[in-house]
């Protein structure tokens, strides 16, 4: 009995957590989706899944309800973006890891404060600078003019290459930080036995480096994915507001639309969509593990 108690007790700061800032805030959205929006926002009763029609859904002049793929093109791009945002971060992130766990420790020890060191300014701030770098009178297009590339300005601002390289710039280091934690323990004599068995480079990275480095590779992309997708910082600043992603969506519906209902069906779809790719994850993950 002791036993059984101490391991509640352990349990228990876990289960706290998970159930007042995981659970109970989406339990309250998914209950908020199914209520009636209210006239000045808010939501009121009955309960109603107008919120779900409304995705797919609107109505014309005459009231009856015409399939709409507006909703479904941002929900569209914000899937796209954020995958781009996944691959590009594991095309920069694994190589930098690489050369991380490569490095001398003291070596080691400065890429990782230059990795982490963004983690100390907020979100905000480094979203804007990137306003300042890309806008027509910015610190790029002023390069270029200086240099004679180009004679008026380029537009870098206020599209979708702009908000994917905000959003690769803000969650590079998620997709870092699990890829090094697992080359950190590789052992190297794993590489020089590869090399002593003719392995070139390519074949090593392949068939020694990266089925060791995969499962970093599998939290990093979650890691990166979940925020990337529900982003609104990026599409705001660097998108103009023209390009709306999910979270710039969901943001307005709480915001100036006052749709709180639609905005509650949003983040339990966004929710529900991120919840359902963990799972799948964690399902594969488990079964491939080895029965002892």
């Amino acid at each position: 009995m002791n036993d059984r108690l101490a391991t509640i007790l352990l349990r228990s700061p876990v289960l706290v957590t998970m159930v007042l800032f995981m659970l109970a805030p989406m339990g309250l959205a998914v209950v908020y989706s199914f209520m009636t929006n209210g006239a000045y926002g808010g939501v009121t009763m009955p309960f109603t899944a107008q919120a779900y029609r409304q995705l797919l859904f609107q109505e014309d002049f005459d009231g009856n309800l015409v399939f709409s793929t507006g909703y479904l093109a941002i929900l569209w791009r914000s899937v796209l973006l954020a995958a781009l945002t996944v691959a590009i971060s594991l095309a920069i992130g694994l190589p930098l890891a690489w050369h991380m766990a490569c490095s001398a420790p003291a070596k080691r020890a400065r890429l990782l404060l230059l990795i982490t060191l963004p983690f100390w300014i907020n979100t905000l701030i480094r979203t804007y600078c990137w306003v300042l770098i890309l806008r027509d009178e910015g610190l790029l297009n002023n390069g270029l003019r200086r240099i004679g590339l180009v004679e008026g300005h380029v537009q870098f601002l206020y599209n979708d290459v702009a908000i994917l390289l905000g959003m690769v710039y803000t969650y590079l280091p998620f997709m870092v930080l699990p890829i090094y934690a697992v080359l950190e323990r590789l052992n190297g004599d794993v590489i020089e036995a590869s090399h002593d068995l003719y392995a070139g480079r390519w074949s090593t990275f392949r068939r020694v480096v990266w089925p060791l480095a995969k499962p970093g590779a599998v939290a990093g992309s979650l890691l990166v994915f979940a925020p990337a997708l529900g982003s609104f910082l990026a599409p705001d600043l660097l998108g103009g507001g023209r390009r709306l992603m999910i979270g710039s969506l969901i943001q307005l519906q709480f915001s100036s639309s006052r749709n709180w209902s639609f905005g509650a069906a949003l983040a339990t779809v966004v929710s529900v969509a991120i919840l359902a790719a963990l799972f799948l994850v964690v399902r594969k993950t488990v079964n491939k593990v080895p029965a002892r």
